[in-house]
Parts: structure tokens; sequence; C-alpha cells
């Protein structure tokens, strides 16, 4: 539905207010548009690009034709990443306004690793530092697992701005960010210019929720209605809690949205919302205002069921809820990781049709 002048535009109220969004989606026209109305950023993943490749494919195929004809005897994996460059290019470019304006501090694009690369550390910090050379507004995604940490603190530590991703918990969220205290001590004994780096560190919301309503259906919990809406922004605002208590490095970044809620409970200037495309224009055009709601806790009765019936819950919300080890096998971690790796298949297969049909 079509904005009308008159009518008002929520992720402008929402800007107002001091709070920050990225858009999440594969699509630089999506993601300009998202910058007109106050976004600052942009997020990507193999999946969000398969998924691009799909619905435009008047945009993706004409750069895979050009591809194939610069790069004849390239594989499709070469190819299947020499789109994602591209794309990637484009949509920093379309960043690269905010992030001029800010000095740096904003306007950030961020890509992710191979998915397939999870449990190679080395695999992924040269992906990393290939991918952060293609333009000056890029930040390195890789997963929240004990190898993934230790590919972000040498990311890190070469220089590299990172966003921590496939990550769903508290305990993710303080190995993630101590990892990064390390990191940019080593960044700053080798010179780089660490205050500049300003790593992120996302909690994936709605896959809180969806891997806790798989478990209720398995085992047949009863709930309150709703009552699972609310798993992931406890888990996001007890993060929040611990950071802004200690001060540690990283800034917290909301994704995966499955309501309202996921956007209108966790707003406020300290943290980060990314905000796939089809989700925020709806919020745009939401009859509830945007209101600082990040720092009011949620209520304690929600709280105290949660507990009770889903000890994954205690996991993800509690500090010491995991272990770094346990981090690959927690059972969000796990479905997502393959939603990842069937993405990337996807992109491979929608790349050899191109090649061979």
């Amino acid at each position: 539905m079509t904005m009308t002048l008159s009518a008002p535009s929520r992720m402008r109220e929402m800007t107002a207010l001091g709070a920050d969004w990225w858009n999440d989606s594969g699509v630089p026209s999506e993601l300009g548009e998202a910058v007109s109305l106050g976004a600052v950023g942009g997020t990507s993943n193999p999946v969000i690009v398969s998924q691009t490749a799909k619905a435009h494919p008047q945009l993706c195929l004409p750069i895979l034709e050009r591809l194939m004809a610069e790069h004849p005897t390239a594989i499709e994996d070469d190819l299947a990443w020499k789109l994602i460059h591209a794309l990637g290019q484009a949509s920093a470019a379309q960043l690269l306004p905010v992030y001029e304006r800010t000095h740096g501090a904003k306007g950030y694009l961020s890509m992710q690793v191979n998915p397939k690369y999870f449990p190679n550390r080395d695999l992924m910090v040269a992906q990393a530092l290939e991918l952060s050379a293609l333009a000056p507004n890029i930040a390195i995604k890789a997963p929240a697992n004990e190898v993934g940490i230790a590919a972000m603190e040498e990311m890190t530590a070469h220089g590299v701005r990172v966003n921590a991703t496939v990550s769903f918990s508290v305990p993710q969220a303080l190995a993630v960010s101590a990892a990064l205290e390390r990191g940019l001590r080593r960044a700053r004994a080798a010179g780089h210019h660490a205050d500049a780096i300003r790593p992120y560190i996302t909690i994936m919301i709605g896959r809180v929720d969806d891997h806790l309503k798989r478990v209720a259906e398995e085992r047949k919990i009863a709930t309150r209605p709703g009552l699972l809406d609310w798993a992931g922004i406890a888990v996001f605002k007890e993060a929040h809690r611990l950071f802004q208590a200690s001060g540690r490095p990283g800034t917290l970044l909301a994704a995966a949205y499955r309501h309202e809620g996921h956007w209108a409970e966790i707003i406020g200037p300290e943290v980060l919302q990314t905000v796939p495309y089809t989700w925020w224009r709806k919020f745009n055009e939401s009859p509830r205002a945007p209101a600082r709601t990040l720092d009011q806790p949620v209520d304690g009765a929600i709280l105290a069921e949660l507990r009770a019936k889903f000890p994954d819950f205690v996991r993800a919300h509690d500090a010491d809820g995991m272990t770094p080890p346990e981090f690959l096998r927690y059972g969000a971690t796990v479905h997502t990781l393959q939603q990842f790796l069937v993405g990337y298949a996807d992109l491979l297969s929608f790349v050899r049709t191109a090649m061979v049909g």
C-alpha cells in the first residue's frame, strides 16, 4: 500500500527517538528506500541472496550473464560468490552517503561468510578479509558457535568490523563480546584504529521464539496464548541489561522478525534493529506509535512461565545458561545453520541453471 503524505512514518518516528535500524534485504533498491526513511545499515545472508535471486531474476540474471562472460571457466561456487559480491557492492553504495555523513560510525552493510565454513576458523577469516575489501563500509557476519567466535576475534584483530550471527542467547552475546575485547586489544597493538571498529552482536529474537514453539509442539507443552512471542524479546532485554551494566564491547542488534512486538518492544538508542523489507513496510504504517520500550521489563508472570516450562529458554536467557562448546548444538543454532546451508545450496542451483539452462 502506498503511503500518503499525511500518513505517519513509524520508521521515521523511530529514528527521531534515537533508535537506529537497518534494512534486511538483498535488493539494493529496497535498501535505498529504507535509507530514505532513516535506515543506517543493511544486512544480508545466503538465504536472503537466494531469495533475491528467485524473486528478482530480472535483477540477478543479467549480472550472472555478465559474470559468466567475464569468467568463462568459473565454477558455480565462484559465480555465486561473484554475484554476492556484486549485490553487496551495490548495496554498500546505497549506504555510502550515511557512512560518509557519520564519518564511518554508521552506514555499514553486513555480508556473511560462507555457511559451509562454520567449522573452520581460517577459512572464515580469509573470506572476511576478502569481503571487507569490497567497499569501505562492509561488516562481516560469522556464526556465534565456538569456532566462529574465535574467527571473529581474529577478524577484529585484523581491523575488520564484525557482526555475530546465528546467535540466539545471552551466553553467546557475552562470549562474543569477550572475544571482541581480546580482538580489539590485539588490533590496537597492531596499530589499527580500534575505536572505529565498533562490532555488532546479533540476537535472532524471532528464531528463539521459533525454536521454543517447535519444542512446545513436539513435547505437547500447553502455554498461555502469545507466551512464546515474548521469549526472544526477554532474551534481548536481558542481554541489553547486562551490556549496559558492564560497558562491554559490541552493539546488540535484533533480527529475525515474526510480529510487531519484535519491533515495538525493543526500541531504544543503545541498540540496533535489522528489519526485513516486508516487515518494516508493515511497521511503517502501524497504528502503534513507536516509544522507547527497550528498558521496560517483560512481565514477571510471563518470565516465570517461560522458565518453568522451557529449559531451553533458561539456557538462552541466563548468562550461565550455556558454555561455548554447547552453542553449536543448541536447537535454534542447528535449525538456522541447516537453513543457511540449504539457502546456499539453492543459490548454487540458481547459478547452475543459468550456466547450463
